[in-house]
């Protein structure tokens, strides 16, 4: 069973909601579903090594917790940013949708420029101990992500060049969104470990 929406451009078809997720999304779903369980394993391997390693974090690590907090926030903000430029994808505002995807993919490069220049600036190295081990693991595991975050909507505002979109084009926003939300949601918990967590 679908329901046609109505556009108030009659020029524009009306676009079909169905009671079910399309199959694009429910892919992503499964997928973020095995990257839940990677993540979940970096984070057991972490309080498996924190609960026997003391002190924790060992002496010597110099972690700026109010700088990478800042840029928490930063990428806590790209996905508003995001799920608003889905919004905007919703309602036929195209241009508005790929200007708020350009917001987010801006926000997602602070974070990672902060991420490489705290790699950079560390103190303590993979080798030094096993926090920095989980550090430099967790971090940069989480990099990729985001990497490839900004890849798929960089791909996403390439794919929206034109006035008009083809019928995918809404699933491809919607999955990218979910991502992105996913590496958020990650990102949350890691700094929660690396640098609140003592």
């Amino acid at each position: 069973m679908s329901q046609a929406i109505s556009v108030d451009n009659p020029a524009r078809a009306p676009r079909v909601v169905h009671d079910r997720p399309p199959m694009l999304a429910i892919g992503i779903m499964i997928w973020l579903g095995s990257e839940l369980m990677f993540f979940s394993g970096l984070f057991a391997a972490f309080f498996t090594i924190r609960a026997n390693d003391h002190p924790w974090p060992p002496a010597g690590t110099h972690l700026d917790t109010i700088q990478a907090g800042v840029f928490t926030a930063v990428l806590v903000a790209s996905s508003f940013t995001m799920q608003h430029a889905v919004f905007q994808e919703e309602r036929y505002n195209r241009r508005s949708a790929r200007i708020w995807v350009a917001w987010s993919m801006l926000l997602g490069t602070m974070f990672l420029g902060n991420q490489f220049y705290e790699w950079i600036t560390q103190t303590t190295r993979p080798g030094t101990n096993a926090f920095g081990s989980l550090f430099f693991i967790m971090t940069g595991l989480h990099g990729l992500h985001v990497f490839l975050g900004l890849v798929a909507m960089a791909f996403l505002l390439g794919r929206m060049k034109g006035k008009a979109g083809d019928p995918g084009e809404l699933s491809v926003f919607q999955g990218v969104s979910y991502y992105w939300h996913f590496v958020d949601i990650v990102w949350i918990g890691l700094y929660s470990c690396l640098f609140l967590l003592k």
